[in-house]
């Protein structure tokens, strides 16, 4: 069995290696975004109620897929009518 000796400077270029592995790993994940949100992720982004998200179907107001059970929203169309209702305030 060989035995291998590790010196600070191969374990201070470990640490470099990994730690631009890790940055790299989270700038892709945190620049992908989801394309659809559930109820539960439009609520808390617009900060309503459950029937406060149901008005806003029922009245055509935020556009929604419908899928089993779940209702999926897309999320450039939230982002689309957070743009509209921010220029209206202005």
């Amino acid at each position: 069995m060989a035995v291998e000796i590790i010196t600070r400077e191969d374990l201070m270029a470990f640490k470099a290696e990994l730690l631009s592995e890790l940055k790299a790993i989270l700038l892709n994940t945190s620049t992908e975004q989801k394309k659809w949100l559930r109820s539960k992720e439009v609520r808390k982004l617009l900060q309503i109620s459950p029937g406060t998200l149901q008005n806003y179907r029922v009245n055509g107001t935020i556009r929604y897929s419908k899928f089993g059970n779940t209702f999926y929203y897309s999320l450039e169309e939230i982002d689309r009518l957070l743009e509209q209702s921010s220029r209206n305030i202005h």
